[in-house]
C-alpha cells in the first residue's frame, strides 16, 4: 500500500486540529491547508465592509468574489501561515472575538460554502494535502485517502484558546480579548451552531478515524496517526 495522498481533519475548535494537520503535513512533506481561515475572511470581509450577517445573498458575493489567498509566514511573530484578503494580511485580524462570534452563522451560509468548497476541491486535487476544517471528510473530500477527526471536552478547548491568547501577549504584546469564561461561553455557542446548522453540520464522517485529544498532548496526537500512516508505506 502506499502513503495516502489527501488526508482530511475536521474537528471542532481547538481540537488541536489545525496545529497536528500542520506537523502531520510538515512530517510527511505535504501542502498544509486550513479551511477555517477562508470562512474567517469571509466572516471579517463582511463585518469591515458592513454587511449584515444574516444577508445570506451579499455574504454569498462577497465570498465569490474575495480573493484568499493562504501563503507561507510573511512575518515571524508566531503564526503558521499568512492569509491575504484582497492583498491584505489579515492573519490575526479574522481572529478576533468579533470573527469568533459570528463566523458560525456566516459558515452556515449555503452560499458561502458552495463558492469555497469549489476553491477547497480544487486545491486538494493536486494530492499530497493535509486539508483540515469542519467538513473535509464528509462534504468537501468525500473520497478522501484518510479521514481523522480530532474532538476533546469544550472546557478543554476553552483552556487551550485561553492559553494561546496569554502566549500572544506575552509574546507580541496583542491585548488580552478574552477570559477564560468568556470563550468557553463563545464555544459553546460555536458548538451548538456548528452542530445543527442545516449546511453541511460538524460530524464525524461515517469512515473517519476519531482522536478524543482531551488528555494527550500534540505529539501524542501525531504519534497516533504517524502509527497509523507508516504501516501503509510500501
Amino acid at each position: 500500500m502506499t502513503l495516502p495522498s489527501v488526508i482530511a481533519i475536521d474537528g471542532p475548535a481547538a481540537s488541536g486540529k489545525s496545529t497536528v494537520g500542520a506537523l502531520l503535513a510538515q512530517r510527511l512533506g505535504y501542502l498544509y491547508f486550513d479551511t477555517g481561515v477562508m470562512y474567517r475572511a469571509v466572516t471579517w470581509a463582511a463585518l469591515t465592509r458592513g454587511i449584515p450577517i444574516d444577508d445570506q445573498a451579499a455574504l454569498t458575493a462577497l465570498a465569490e468574489s474575495l480573493h484568499i489567498e493562504v501563503i507561507p509566514p510573511t512575518v515571524n511573530d508566531g503564526r503558521q501561515y499568512t492569509v491575504l484578503a484582497d492583498g491584505q494580511d489579515v492573519t490575526w485580524a479574522i481572529r478576533t472575538p468579533s470573527v469568533n462570534q459570528n463566523v458560525s452563522p456566516v459558515s452556515a451560509c449555503q452560499g458561502v460554502r458552495r463558492a469555497l468548497v469549489e476553491q477547497q476541491r480544487r486545491i486538494a486535487a493536486q494530492g499530497r494535502i493535509v486539508m483540515v476544517g469542519r467538513d473535509i471528510g464528509t462534504v468537501v473530500l468525500p473520497n478522501a485517502d484518510l479521514k481523522l477527526y480530532l474532538d476533546a471536552s469544550v472546557q478543554a478547548r476553552a483552556r487551550r484558546r485561553y492559553h494561546e491568547m496569554i502566549a500572544r501577549q506575552q509574546e507580541n504584546g496583542i491585548p488580552l480579548a478574552q477570559e477564560y469564561d468568556e470563550i468557553l461561553a463563545s464555544m459553546m455557542r460555536r458548538d451548538q451552531i456548528d452542530s445543527h446548522r442545516a449546511a453541511a453540520p460538524l460530524r464525524p464522517a461515517d469512515d473517519a478515524i476519531i482522536i478524543d485529544t482531551t488528555e494527550l498532548t500534540v505529539e501524542q496526537v501525531l504519534a497516533r496517526i504517524m502509527a497509523m500512516i507508516e504501516p501503509t508505506r510500501g
